[in-house]
């Protein structure tokens, strides 16, 4: 079996080529199946890629067809995570219709014309809502996004389903929360002082908060994440019939509740280099994403949601073991 990770080199990326080289085989529609390659394809190199025979990483231009047809012509199994994160889409309208719909369509007008049905596995997100939303989102909610990213992924979401309904593909789309603690540093999506706030201080290092302290969010971790994506891949086909869309669960907190669990495992002083600057751009974006859901058909399919903020940071500190010794885990 050969994999293709696009947006590869990315921490998601790097760490589903790392749990696919330890588990070496995928189980498919009931049958284990050795992994024999994984491609990372990225716009960048990136850095801590797992060293392994079996990882091949290649850089290019996600609309570039000739790289892409090379690339697809033997891969069994797509996971698409590349992707301009949300602000930058806004800043850059054609940047992020380029990479987030037409890269997208690109792959699969060419695993169409291949007639391959290979397994393919979108990662979409919250930003597909906006404006009013009811209390609590559900498996039903219309998409109302709020930003070209969010319209963005909301087309790829339909094109996904349908080039599945069609049997161009077997897609599945899950519908991240946001993920948090990411590693790393700050990119440009709007959500990624959710992290920083966090993983910061961790360190010893300082940290800006842009919102209010009551501003809840819904998230997942970065081991759920990927626990998602691996269960994604691994659902015989029949189960899902064609109802490809995933809203996957999650767990909402308010800043307020992350700063709590940071006390609890790091102490005061941990809490204490996170300063308060309010943004009110970053606030409206924030406010505009649901903060509750509820995934009943992920749940059916064996998804799961993180048990509580601390597990989280707890986690983050076991995979990441640069972590300062006074922090217990």
């Amino acid at each position: 079996m050969n994999v293709l990770i696009t947006g590869g080199t990315g921490f998601i990326g790097k760490q589903i080529a790392a749990r696919l080289l330890k588990q070496g085989q995928m189980q498919i529609d009931g049958k284990n199946q050795e992994i024999n390659k994984i491609i990372l394809f990225d716009a960048f190199a990136g850095e801590e890629i797992p060293q392994h025979q079996k990882i091949q990483v290649v850089t290019g231009d996600i609309t570039d067809k000739n790289t892409l047809e090379t690339l697809l012509s033997d891969i069994d199994i797509v996971w698409h995570l590349a992707a301009v994160v949300s602000s930058a889409a806004e800043a850059d309208f054609d940047l992020g219709m380029q990479v987030n719909l037409y890269g997208l369509l690109n792959i699969l007008d060419i695993l169409r014309h291949q007639k391959r049905h290979v397994r393919f596995i979108f990662a979409s997100g919250c930003a597909v809502f906006g404006g009013e939303l009811p209390d609590i989102v559900n498996d039903q909610t219309v998409v109302t996004p709020s930003s070209s990213y969010g319209m963005q992924k909301a087309v790829c979401e339909l094109l996904v389903a349908d080039y599945s309904r069609k049997g161009f593909i077997d897609g599945r789309v899950l519908r991240l929360p946001t993920i948090v603690v990411r590693p790393g540093k700050p990119n440009k999506a709007a959500s990624t002082f959710f992290s920083s706030i966090i993983r910061e201080p961790l360190k010893g290092e300082t940290a800006i908060c842009p919102v209010q302290a009551d501003t809840p969010v819904f998230i997942t971790s970065p081991r759920r994440c990927v626990d998602a994506m691996l269960h994604a891949a691994s659902l015989p086909a029949k189960r899902l019939g064609n109802k490809r869309i995933i809203p996957l669960p999650g767990l909402t907190v308010t800043v307020a509740d992350m700063l709590q669990a940071l006390e609890q495992v790091a102490g005061p002083e941990a809490v204490e280099l996170v300063q308060w600057q309010e943004d009110e751009s970053i606030q409206r974006i924030v406010q505009s994403w649901p903060a509750y859901i509820d995934a009943p058909y992920a749940e059916s399919l064996g998804f799961q949601a993180d048990a509580n903020f601390s597990e989280i940071i707890q986690s983050h500190i076991q995979d990441h073991p640069h972590m300062p010794s006074t922090v217990e885990v």
